[in-house]
């Protein structure tokens, strides 16, 4: 089969499995509620923990994680990287972040794609995802700019998997897996940025970010 179109299926998969709207899901089962109508109206995991509390937050952000990095794995081991130079994959991880971002399930909502993208960024190289891991994180619990965390993380991702690529360490094709997730989050991130420029962007307080009990 030709390799483009194999890479293209890829792709489609990925945004499929990226559709799985586990916050959605946890919010749902824990509180009865549509983790939509809380907070940011996002389903990731800083919105669950908003709406359900921190092992609602932690357990989404996991799972958000998780689905990129196993359907990327899945592929470079059915697939192989040497069959489409690793564009397969790379298309693939881009699908997981449109999916989160853009659920098939829940009529094209979703999130910003930060765990996400952290996560998948995992399967195309330990260096990528433990750079966005760290720099998300602080951004997150230190700062307490939770969009900007997810920024940051992308952005990582994009820039660690571009110099490997560079220097031959990683196929010349994971690149589109980092920018494609940075422009993903950018255009998902559009009001938080206008409200960074702004100067009207929400600090993230860790401690008070449960919405209060009625």
């Amino acid at each position: 089969m030709n390799p483009y179109l194999i890479s293209l299926i890829c792709g489609v998969i990925g945004y499929v499995v990226g559709s799985i709207p586990f916050g959605y899901v946890i919010v749902k089962l824990s509180t009865g509620t549509d983790i939509r109508t809380h907070g940011s109206g996002r389903t990731g995991g800083t919105n669950a923990y908003r709406a359900a509390g921190p092992i609602a937050g932690v357990l989404t952000a996991l799972l958000d994680g998780c689905k990129g990095v196993i359907i990327v794995m899945l592929i470079q081991s059915l697939v192989g990287t040497a069959t489409t130079n690793g564009l397969a994959e790379a298309l693939a991880g881009v699908g997981v972040i449109l999916g989160h971002n853009k659920s098939l399930f829940l009529k094209f909502s979703g999130g910003a794609g930060g765990a996400t993208a952290v996560g998948t960024g995992f399967a195309f190289s330990i260096t990528a995802g433990f750079s966005a891991l760290f720099l998300g994180l602080f951004m997150w619990l230190v700062i307490g700019y939770a969009s900007l965390a997810t920024i940051l993380a992308s952005a990582s991702v994009a820039i660690v998997t571009t110099i490997l690529a560079l220097n031959g360490s990683v196929p010349p094709t994971y690149p589109i897996y980092g920018w494609g997730a940075l422009i993903l989050c950018l255009i998902a991130l559009r009001p938080n940025l206008k409200r960074l420029l702004e100067g009207n962007e929400k600090r993230v307080d860790i401690l008070k970010l449960r919405t209060p009990k009625n």
